[in-house]
């Protein structure tokens, strides 16, 4: 007869794969959100070296050119923080699979250890009651 740990481990083997599986893209979706959130940072750090730059003696046209500039980096800022929050909800999305996974595999694991200690008690036991049904048959011999 096949034991219930063991034949719980295969589901045991799927849920830990399930959640190393799930932490890996955890991890990778972090390292997307770390670089949309440098990206973002380097562009806010250029606009402010950008627009607070020079001497002051510009030209109409230089100005009129600085400004535009300055607003396209504008819309590339807004767009990379619409970026790193999309990547953001992704990551908590992700994070959140990987809660599920990990915590399914935790109980799974629990589960089995539960049946492996049920099992050993149950040998214990036996072996005890084979001990003691030894020890009687001795002393009435």
């Amino acid at each position: 007869m096949i034991s219930r740990a063991l034949q719980l481990q295969p589901a045991v083997d799927q849920a830990r794969q399930r959640s190393e599986e799930a932490l890996t893209k955890m991890a990778i979706q972090q390292q997307q959100l770390a670089k949309a959130e440098h990206q973002l940072s380097e562009l806010q750090r250029y606009r402010l070296e950008y627009a607070t730059g020079g001497d002051g003696a510009w030209t109409v046209g230089a100005l009129l050119n600085r400004q535009k500039f300055v607003e396209r980096i504008d819309q590339a800022i807004a767009q990379q923080n619409a970026e790193t929050a999309r990547l953001q909800r992704q990551f908590e999305l992700v994070r959140g699979r990987w809660h599920q996974a990990h915590a399914r595999e935790s109980a799974l694991a629990s589960v089995v250890e539960r049946y492996h200690t049920q099992e050993r008690d149950a040998e214990s036991r036996h072996e005890q009651a084979e001990s003691d049904e030894r020890m009687q048959y001795r002393r009435s011999r």
